[in-house]
């Protein structure tokens, strides 16, 4: 199996490297592109179609997968992802209501749903419960997914971090599902590290090649963790089946996750305090905040990603430490509301008393700054090469 899981990411990585500049010129040619603001941390244009190049990858990967073994809801599950990747680029474009983007959410989380027939109709030991009712199972997947979709969108801020942040997910995911020997979820996540990582590699170091995930990729990705959760946590999953008893199913997949939700809670939150709608934009996530301390893009990257796998390792010692299935989950919340509500909290107070520790913050975030550095450059000229043309011609149409 090493080797058909090795064909399926080298795949999924091939074919978003060899499209990504494809795709990067229709961008520039169709000025499909986000422009800065007040509230944007880019200070030029950049095209905004990386999630199509994410999507081609994944999508050639997987249809090699269905070579190898049966995948009777792939048809349905890829459905599922062309409706998010299409609503996503065209936000990108005409900028949809949020009205609107939360009536194609439900409806494509329902989709998901009724075609597959699997939901999160099981709590596996969680209060003492068991599996639920349909009744419940049904509009509980509904809220559950549309938070996650929601949550990967907005910590998309700087470059690099959702597709960092879902690179790692997908991977924790992917140990999970090969050692549960559940082959789909193991080949899908795979096949998205895969397509993440060329694009990862063009966003954060590239400068004329360059590009944005855009809300296609995020909303494209937030559904591929949408779709982890479900069948982690569906009754009669190959992974629930195959841990012990004490193995907390929901406190692993919310440390998994732990990052993007408890900072979107913590920033809805604080947004409805204030009067406004939940999903008015603003600077006040948490990678707003290490970059106004100075972090680079992957500083912040980095930060964010180390303390989700520190809740997630943490979780994993409470679970060996024979903590009860409750007792995991109260850990895994009180850690995502340290690391996002109280590390936010905190600083700010720090900030408003010019407490030395923010000096020690502000030189961390100096040290982070590593682009300058010969091999990055190296690498950037890598990325960067034959983008000159595509540049030109965007700059010619814009005169």
């Amino acid at each position: 199996m090493t080797l058909y899981y090795l064909t399926l990411l080298v795949l999924a990585l091939g074919s978003t490297w060899w499209i990504f500049k494809k795709v990067l010129r229709i961008a520039l040619m169709k000025n499909i592109v986000d422009n800065p603001d007040a509230r944007k941390l880019q200070k030029v244009p950049v095209p905004v179609l990386g999630g199509t190049a994410v999507f081609f990858g994944i999508v050639v990967s997987m249809t090699a997968a269905g070579l190898f073994f049966d995948t009777p809801s792939y048809f349905a599950i890829l459905g599922v992802l062309v409706i998010m990747l299409y609503v996503g680029v065209m936000d990108d474009i005409l900028s949809l209501s949020p009205v609107m983007r939360f009536i194609v959410e439900i409806l494509a989380v329902l989709m998901l749903i009724f075609c597959n027939d699997y939901s999160l109709n099981d709590f596996h030991g969680l209060w003492g419960i068991g599996e639920i009712p349909g009744y419940v199972a049904v509009p509980l997947t509904v809220f559950a997914c549309v938070g996650i979709l929601n949550a990967i969108n907005l910590i998309d801020g700087v470059n690099g971090l959702s597709s960092g942040y879902c690179i790692t997910a997908c991977a924790l995911f992917a140990v999970a599902f090969i050692w549960a020997d559940a082959k789909a979820g193991a080949s899908m996540a795979i096949a998205s590290i895969g397509a993440l990582i060329p694009f990862f590699c063009h966003n954060v170091f590239g400068s004329k090649s360059k590009m944005f995930i855009g809300d296609g990729g995020t909303l494209l990705m937030g559904m591929i963790m949408s779709i982890f959760v479900i069948g982690a946590l569906s009754s009669g999953s190959s992974l629930a089946a195959k841990v012990p008893q004490n193995f907390g199913m929901i406190p692993f997949t919310l440390a998994v996750l732990s990052i993007p939700v408890f900072d979107t809670l913590r920033v809805m939150a604080r947004r409805i305090s204030r009067g406004r709608s939940p999903f008015s934009p603003d600077r006040t996530h948490l990678h707003h905040l290490l970059f106004d301390l100075g972090f680079s893009h992957i500083g912040i990257t980095v930060f964010e990603i180390l303390s989700n796998l520190m809740v997630v390792v943490l979780w994993w010692i409470s679970y060996k430490a024979g903590a009860s299935i409750d007792v995991q989950l109260y850990v895994v919340i009180f850690l995502g509301m340290m690391v996002t509500f109280g590390f936010y909290g905190f600083v700010r107070i720090m900030q408003r008393r010019n407490a030395k520790v923010i000096s020690f913050l502000q030189k961390v975030g100096k040290w982070t700054h590593v682009g300058h550095m010969p091999i990055f450059m190296r690498f950037r000229r890598f990325l960067d090469k034959g983008c000159d043309e595509m540049m030109n011609l965007h700059d010619n149409d814009e005169k």
